[in-house]
């Protein structure tokens, strides 16, 4: 129950930031600095791939993609970023798959709030 709670006040706040800074990310990435909305893309990205895609907090949706590629909805991620970048869900597991193991490893997917330690 403490979880739920907490998970929800702390939603009421994080929410308008969330809106706040998508529009950011769509203002300043079309008439400003790439670099500056990079980092923001990358944390939308994991977002979605937690939420959306039922993955880890910790990877892109390219590469957990990668790791289902049987799966139908990974086959479709797979062959749109081909058409841009040959290979890029293949890459990215590539690059994040020891840090999801470092991730599952140290039970960072596990429940936090209200576990007794």
């Amino acid at each position: 129950m403490k979880e739920r709670l907490a998970g929800t006040i702390l939603l009421c706040a994080l929410v308008p930031l969330a809106i706040l800074g998508y529009l950011l990310i769509v203002i300043i990435g079309t008439f400003g600095s790439v670099k500056r909305v990079r980092q923001g893309v990358r944390a939308l990205d994991h977002f979605v791939n937690a939420t959306i895609f039922n993955g880890y907090a910790c990877e892109s949706i390219s590469s957990h993609a990668w790791r289902n590629r049987h799966k139908k909805w990974a086959k479709f991620v797979i062959k749109l970023t081909d058409f841009f970048q040959k290979d890029h869900c293949k890459r990215a597991n590539r690059r994040e798959q020891p840090i999801v193991d470092l991730y599952l490893s140290k039970k960072l997917d596990k429940q936090t709030v209200g576990k007794q330690i």
